[in-house]
This record gives structure tokens, C-alpha cells and sequence, in this order.
């Protein structure tokens, strides 16, 4: 009995590892055709590794801008199927503007003309997402004129704490296949898979190091033909990784999410979690490193194109 008492007055005492969880969310919603598929074909992919993999409330962040360009017919429409699968839509700007080379006033005219097409809609969350992640780099002044305006309009942060770069891949692939060069597809699963999943545990890792908790992860994506390709070895992977996936609604109540209206960094840009651990003091690299274009594309040209040796 007292063995017995001992152990479980152990198991009381010790910490409780808490779980990896994380969000999957999409940008530059609707995208124009990709590598292989048509966008109808890709909206239909993706909904369904979500569904199969069981990721609900996965959010999208919208340019309803794309909506007028050549390629942009059926965008509507595709946007709505996401919502009709139990996924949220939300505010990426017009026009997909980088804040650093825009004028204030225009820029939050951008975010204005967005909102105003998301909000009546369903599954509207009063979300806005920097494009490019970009919050005016080292102008502060920028910076926090438009977080005063997203505060005025009752929009918070849409951050994403965790980035594996993944259009790159798919601009690199576009190429490929444009230029009629042969591709490794196994390889290039292998390498999207590899990069995502090894971000968010990087990003994992040093939000532990930087808050000494485990906050809900936010995966930066893009709607691209690689996702509607590999999303479901990639779901698996982060699975087996111990990753538990919750929407978009639960990442964003993390207490993380309170530091982005107001964290000071030297320069806004990138993930929260890296600035978070900046403005903690952590020294750099306070990025994943497959986040360099450069050592991504010697890895792509390795494993993909197979013309190089690997780095």
C-alpha cells in the first residue's frame, strides 16, 4: 500500500508534458493555377485531407482582389466550399500589399475594401493577416498607426507563429514544370513534408524557450498545389510527431496572441514566435533554417531536380 501511495504521489508531482497543438491556416486565397491542378480541383484536394486527416476549422486568409483578375473566375465559389467544410475565412488585404512599401493611408484602405466584401459573409473571422508578414519592418511609426486602425475596426492580429516557406516550393515547382523538367515527385513529397513539419518543431521549440510554455502553434500556408498534393502525408507526419490539431478559433484565444498588438521589435517582420523570443532576448537564429531560399533551393535542386549534390 505505501509503494502504491508512493507512486501515485509521484505521478501527481510530476509535470505534465503538455501536448503540441497546432492550426493549419492558407494565404493569398484564391490563388491562380499552380503546377498541376485546376484551382476547382485544388479547392476539392484540399477540403478533402482535411476532412480525412480530421483538421477542423482550418482558416483562409482572403485577397477578394484575385477575384477580378483573369484567373480569378470561380474564386467565390471556392472560397465558400471551405466555409461549407467548417473552415473560416479571413482578412488578407485587397491586394496583398506589403505595409513597408505602401503609403498608411492606402494601405488601410486595402485592409477597408477587404473587410468590407469578408464580413457579410459566412464564416467571417475579424482577422487580418500582415501579407508577407510584413508590419513595417523597422518603421514603427507604420507600424502601430495600422495596428491602431485594425484596433479601431475591431480586427486583431491573424499571426502565424510558425513558417516553412512553402510557396517557395511551389514557385520552384511552377518553374519545373514550365520548363518541362523532369521531377522527382517522391522527392519533392519528402521535402514538403520534411521543411513544414520541421518548422513548426523548430517554432515549437523556441516559443518553450522564449514563454517557458507550450502555446498553440499557427502553421503559415498557402493555397497551393503542393498542399492539395501532400497535405495528407504531411497531416501524418505532424501526427506521428505528436502534433494534435485544433482550428483556428482556439490558436488564436492563446495567450500568445495578446503580444501581437503590442510587441517592439527592431524590425516587424516574420513570426510571432520569433519575435517574441527577440524581444525575450534570445539570440539569433530565432528562424527555421529551411526558411532561407537559398539552402531551400540547394535541397530542391538535389532531392527534386537532381542536379546537384546534396548540401
Amino acid at each position: 500500500m505505501r509503494t502504491l501511495l508512493f507512486l501515485l504521489a509521484l505521478l501527481v508531482a510530476a509535470p505534465v508534458q503538455a501536448q503540441k497543438r497546432i492550426a493549419l491556416t492558407f494565404d493569398d486565397v484564391p490563388r491562380t493555377p499552380g503546377a498541376w491542378y485546376t484551382p476547382d480541383e485544388r479547392t476539392r484536394r484540399i477540403v478533402a485531407a482535411l476532412r480525412k486527416g480530421g483538421v477542423r476549422g482550418a482558416a483562409f486568409f482572403v485577397n477578394p482582389g484575385s477575384l477580378e483578375k483573369p484567373q480569378g473566375e470561380g474564386g467565390e465559389q471556392r472560397i465558400a466550399a471551405y466555409v461549407r467544410a467548417g473552415h473560416v475565412i479571413a482578412n488578407h488585404g485587397w491586394s496583398h500589399l506589403s505595409l513597408t512599401a505602401t503609403p498608411v493611408e492606402a494601405y488601410i484602405a486595402d485592409i477597408d475594401r477587404a473587410d468590407a466584401w469578408l464580413n457579410k459573409r459566412k464564416g467571417f473571422r475579424p482577422w487580418y493577416r500582415f501579407p508577407y508578414l510584413d508590419e513595417g519592418r523597422a518603421d514603427k511609426t507604420k507600424r502601430d498607426l495600422v495596428r491602431a486602425a485594425l484596433a479601431q475596426r475591431g480586427l486583431s492580429d491573424g499571426y502565424a507563429t510558425a513558417d516553412g516557406v512553402d510557396w517557395h516550393l511551389e514557385n520552384r515547382t511552377i518553374e519545373a514544370v514550365k520548363a518541362g523538367k523532369p521531377i522527382d515527385t517522391a522527392g519533392l513529397r519528402a521535402l514538403y513534408v520534411e521543411t513544414q513539419a520541421d518548422a513548426a518543431d523548430f517554432y515549437e521549440a523556441l516559443a518553450v524557450k522564449a514563454t517557458g510554455r507550450s502555446p498553440v502553434q499557427v502553421m503559415l500556408m498557402h493555397e497551393t498545389d503542393l498542399a492539395a498534393r501532400f497535405l495528407p502525408a504531411l497531416i501524418a507526419e505532424l501526427k506521428r510527431r505528436g502534433w494534435r490539431f485544433v482550428s483556428a478559433d482556439v490558436a488564436f484565444a492563446d495567450p500568445i496572441a495578446k503580444e501581437a498588438a503590442t510587441i517592439d521589435v527592431p524590425s516587424a517582420q516574420g513570426t510571432l514566435v520569433e519575435a517574441v523570443a527577440w524581444a525575450r532576448g534570445l539570440p539569433a537564429p530565432r528562424w527555421y533554417r529551411g526558411n532561407d531560399t537559398k539552402l531551400l533551393d540547394s535541397w530542391y535542386d538535389a532531392r527534386v531536380l537532381k542536379t546537384a549534390a546534396a548540401p
